[in-house]
């Protein structure tokens, strides 16, 4: 059937607000709006010519502006849903911003709630009077959080506690806790030592600056170099037998101490009582993620819209056409198009499960599931925004332009709330020491295309998956007895392996559940187109263990390359509105020259 422009553009627009609402689960006007409009405003817009320090000060007092419209923040830091949302949208605004933001609220005023906290005064922190930071990671202990040094000893008879940082690797590294921005307090990871004992570590409310911003008494406060990532306030911190009143320790069932020093504690572990006390970690992988999901969406609008209106040589001499005529310009922007949509639903299925996890056994699965969530999502992110950055060539340089400055600031997540690497490693250990167990060949009936099939696609991801659980468990089980670490370092290759490729099947199996349930029939063919790219594009590097375990015929291996193309040009003519179901306001996209005129006179 033939539409006229008109019509074709009506049912593009409601194909648009079909892939909007599939992607935000039907939330978008009450959890994304608000926060999408907000940062739509102009006091939220870029502006050009600040140092980094002038940047620093604008994210702090853009900060205040968000917290003046946030009603109640005890609640946003109660609601898992609600907090990364904010995430997804404020990246795009100010990197610096998005940083501190998510310290104040999700690390530092996060914990001081799931610690007891109505019975704190947490007024200073609601209306910002004081902004809060969080103190964990310590110069010479990365990862390595078993190995703390910083103590807070008890003094049962004056009912103190005395901060300190006994080494110079015992600084705590790299917080926000100079006095830009105003005065500050801190969560501070410490060891809670008592009568000599050691009872794992905790966290105190530690306050770092008087209200004129100084430094307090014990605390020094020494500005790290300037970073690429995210223009913030970052410092070295040390505490010389800082003095804290009883009601400083952050108390919960995992570990609680009377006032005359007596300790207990429903946790036996002192690695579990760790993981209680820093549990709002898990909830800042997630923001990671949703900070990833919004400036890379951001990023694909801009690259897809600019080659859209930047025309370019024909094949016909004297004729111009749009840069994104060209299979090789589409190409890589369609395939991260699919990537991202993937990426988009892993985050929402991995927030609901964590945000429903109740027993023990479902929290920890979740738990997993956000930290390999969150190191596929922000590598993928960092590959599909440099993607887009080089297809906008030299004016993807522009900060104005809504790219260049997100990338540097990518690499900030990426090694934020547990390097990706480091947590991809623990959760190999896992997949592969009993906690998983990967799903079963799906039979093939003869004459199924299993490379247009959705379900067979699917099961292809689980066949790769499982190809790789099976390769790290030979290898870990040929390791020579009484060597721990050569056996693991036998079987951490193939182990990582196997963490991407469950990340891809999580990510496709969420794609396609979100396909079978959207209801508008344009929508749901070009969620199942993409995730049949997806799928193409992820199990290509594996046709050889495919076709070795009888899981892919060799006509469909040598047919792989000439489906992946197929796919890519029905989507083609999709892209503006696939890339309109991202629901990104007209005012951010229309602020950025590159997006809004496409002949090269920019007012640069």
């Amino acid at each position: 059937m033939n539409h006229s422009p008109s019509a074709a553009a009506g049912i593009a627009s409601t194909t648009a607000a079909a892939l909007r609402n599939a992607l935000y689960e039907g939330r978008f006007d009450t959890l994304h709006l608000p926060w999408r409009s907000l940062f739509a405003t102009e006091p939220f817009l870029f502006r050009e010519g600040l140092s980094p320090q002038e940047r620093t000060e604008l994210s702090y007092d853009r900060l205040r502006l968000v917290n003046d419209v946030v009603a109640k923040p005890v609640d946003l830091v109660r609601d898992v849903e609600e907090l990364t949302a904010l995430h997804e949208w404020i990246g795009v605004s100010d990197v610096g911003l998005c940083t501190v933001s998510s310290i104040h609220y999700n690390l530092f005023l996060g914990s001081l709630v799931d610690h007891d906290g109505e019975r704190r005064d947490l007024t200073p922190y609601t209306g910002m009077t004081r902004i809060g930071t969080f103190l964990c990671t310590e110069a010479g202990h990365g990862n390595s959080v078993s190995q703390l040094e910083t103590t807070a000893t008890y003094d049962p008879v004056e009912g103190v506690f005395a901060l300190h940082t006994p080494t110079p690797a015992a600084a705590k590294f790299m917080p926000n806790t100079s006095s830009t921005g105003g005065a500050k307090d801190a969560v501070v990871a410490a060891r809670l030592i008592v009568d000599g004992t050691d009872h794992g570590v905790f966290l105190f409310l530690t306050p770092l600056h008087d209200d004129a911003g100084r430094p307090l008494p014990g605390i020094t406060v020494t500005r790290l170099p300037q970073t690429s990532t995210s223009p913030v306030d970052h410092c070295r911190t040390t505490f010389d037998r800082v003095r804290l009143p009883y009601a400083a320790m952050l108390q919960a069932e995992h570990g609680r101490l009377a006032p005359d020093g007596t300790f207990t504690s429903g946790v036996g572990s002192k690695r579990k009582r760790f993981l209680a006390s820093v549990g709002r970690v898990t909830a800042g992988k997630l923001c990671m993620s949703a900070f990833s999901l919004g400036v890379t969406r951001n990023a694909l609008a801009v690259a897809v819209t600019h080659a859209h209106n930047r025309r370019t040589s024909g094949a016909r001499t004297g004729e111009t056409v749009p840069l994104f005529a060209y299979r090789s310009h589409h190409t890589p922007l369609i395939e991260a198009l699919a990537t991202t949509y993937a990426a988009s639903f892993l985050q929402r299925s991995v927030v609901r499960q964590w945000a429903e996890a109740v027993e023990p056994q479902q929290q920890e699965n979740a738990e997993r599931a956000v930290a390999v969530a969150k190191g596929w999502i922000t590598w993928q992110g960092r590959a599909v925004m440099t993607e887009c950055r080089e297809r906008c060539g030299a004016q993807g340089l522009f900060l104005v332009n809504g790219i260049a400055g997100q990338i540097p600031a990518h690499e900030g997540a990426i090694t934020a709330e547990g390097d990706n690497l480091v947590i991809w490693a623990k959760a190999a250990g896992e997949l592969l020491l009993g906690h998983f167990t990967p799903q079963p060949p799906v039979p093939v009936p003869d004459g199924v295309d299993r490379l247009g099939s959705p379900d067979h696609l699917q099961a292809l991801l689980g066949d790769v998956e499982r190809v790789w659980h099976q390769r790290a468990r030979t290898r870990l089980r040929a390791g020579r007895p009484g060597d721990p670490l050569g056996r693991w370092n036998q079987a951490v290759t193939p182990a990582l392996r196997l963490v991407e490729a469950h990340a891809r099947r999580l990510a496709g199996a969420a794609l396609l559940e979100a396909a079978d349930r959207t209801a508008d029939a344009q929508a749901r063919a070009l969620l199942y187109a993409l995730h049949r790219l997806f799928v193409l594009r992820s199990i290509a590097p594996h046709t050889g263990d495919l076709l070795l375990t009888d899981r892919l015929r060799p006509e469909e291996a040598v047919a792989l390359p000439d489906a992946t193309d197929e796919v890519v040009g029905e989507l083609v003519p999709a892209a503006p509105t696939l890339v309109a179901g991202f629901g990104i306001a007209e005012e951010v996209l229309n602020g950025y020259p590159i997006a809004t005129r496409g002949t090269g006179d920019l007012p640069y």
